[in-house]
């Protein structure tokens, strides 16, 4: 199990994290952290709804309904977004 997989399950509930953010924490790059999140088989145990972009927008969602999923789970979540874009005082940083 790759490192960001379980980082995954550290994000509280109400934040997200970036790809650039997890990849610093995994010492990669952000477009492995891409390719290891579209890799995911369990989505349901590591939520890689909960990983946007640097700028809080939303991409690379591969699940059934794309990125309108990708924004219905995080707003269940308790995120809130500001014109399209989540506000980044909901981003996780991890702690070394």
């Amino acid at each position: 199990m790759h490192k960001a997989l379980l980082l995954l399950k550290k994000i509280p509930k109400g934040k997200v994290t970036t790809y650039g953010i997890l990849a610093k924490a995994c010492k990669t790059s952000p477009r492995a952290i891409g390719r290891i999140m579209a890799s995911n088989r369990e989505p349901v145990n590591y939520p890689c709804f909960k990983v946007v972009s640097s700028t809080g927008g939303l991409c690379g969602y591969s699940a059934e309904g794309g990125l309108e999923t990708k924004r219905r789970l995080l707003e269940k979540d308790g995120i809130r977004f500001v014109k399209g874009k989540v506000d980044k005082r909901y981003f996780h940083e991890f702690k070394e």
